[in-house]
């Protein structure tokens, strides 16, 4: 999903490097907190609260034509909580750190996708929850952007899985259900059927044996030892991600905390455009 993102890696290193260029024309104490605002030479600005000469606490900072942020800074980066946002229609609202996405938010993708959960130096990792606007959904465990761990998958043609994934592909024991009313419980290997399983048919039929590549190989009977363990821990696996604790409520707290944060940041970006008016700051071009 991060490849999809609109103007971070474009301005992350000028949004990262903001210093103290900003004139005082009054006293104020070393560790005092200001309004102010900076412009940069590709065109950015920021609008909100400086300290030690460096964004810290509440602001607004604008890129050239792509989007915005507001909400809480740390020493010229962000991070607490806020709202990014960008021209096209993307926008995420939740938890940084140093900069990144990382704690709970929810992503939205300007083309109706979607993700909303965990997440870890910018990239979706823990439990959370992708939809696509053509229907389909995953819900489960992301590793450094990609499904992985347990998870169930909603299809959008009807068919549903749940088991385990590997690098974004079902890899591991699972049950897949289609939408015809066949279903699979057994082993995978990066997507396909692979191992020992059992395939039922919708009229109780069945094919059981070793699969390779999504076709039986060895045909054997249900009663086999190899098939009836396979089955039992795809079954289990299945129960243990359709079980899966979600972290709803911990990333419906931090949208609300973004929202709080980004209404603030608006705040202090208006007293900084008003003390700049009233000749406290003189602005320097970066």
């Amino acid at each position: 999903m991060s490849s999809r993102e609109e103007g971070m890696n474009k301005h992350k290193k000028n949004k990262n490097k903001i210093n103290n260029d900003v004139v005082v024309d009054v006293d104020v104490g070393e560790g005092d907190v200001i309004e102010g605002v900076e412009f940069y030479s590709n065109g950015d600005f920021y609008e909100g609260e400086f300290h030690g000469g460096r964004c810290s606490g509440s602001g607004v900072y604008h890129y050239f034509e792509s989007g915005r942020y507001e909400g809480e800074w740390v020493d010229g980066k962000y991070d607490g909580y806020g709202i990014e946002s960008w021209a096209r229609g993307s926008k995420y609202k939740g938890c940084y750190k140093q900069g990144l996405r990382h704690g709970f938010g929810v992503y939205k993708f300007y083309t109706g996708d979607s993700y909303a959960g965990e997440w870890c130096n910018g990239q979706s990792h823990g439990v959370g929850v992708q939809a696509c606007s053509d229907g389909s959904c995953y819900v489960g465990e992301f590793k450094f952007g990609v499904k992985h761990g347990l998870g169930c998958y909603h299809f959008r043609n009807g068919d549903r899985y749940a088991g385990e994934y590997f690098g974004d592909k079902i890899h591991g024991f699972g049950v897949y259900h289609f939408a015809n009313g066949h279903y699979y419980e057994g082993s995978w290997h990066e997507g396909r059927r692979q191992g020992y399983g059992m395939y039922m048919f919708r009229n109780g039929d069945g094919r059981c044996g070793e699969w390779d590549a999504g076709n039986l190989k060895l045909s054997l009977p249900p009663q086999n030892d190899a098939i009836i363990r396979t089955v039992q821990a795809a079954r289990k696996t299945a129960e243990n991600a359709i079980n899966l604790p979600r972290k709803d409520d911990h990333v419906n707290k931090a949208v609300i905390a973004a929202n709080r944060a980004a209404t603030a940041a608006r705040v202090a970006a208006v007293k900084a455009v008003q003390n700049q008016m009233g000749g406290k700051f003189c602005d320097i071009d970066v």
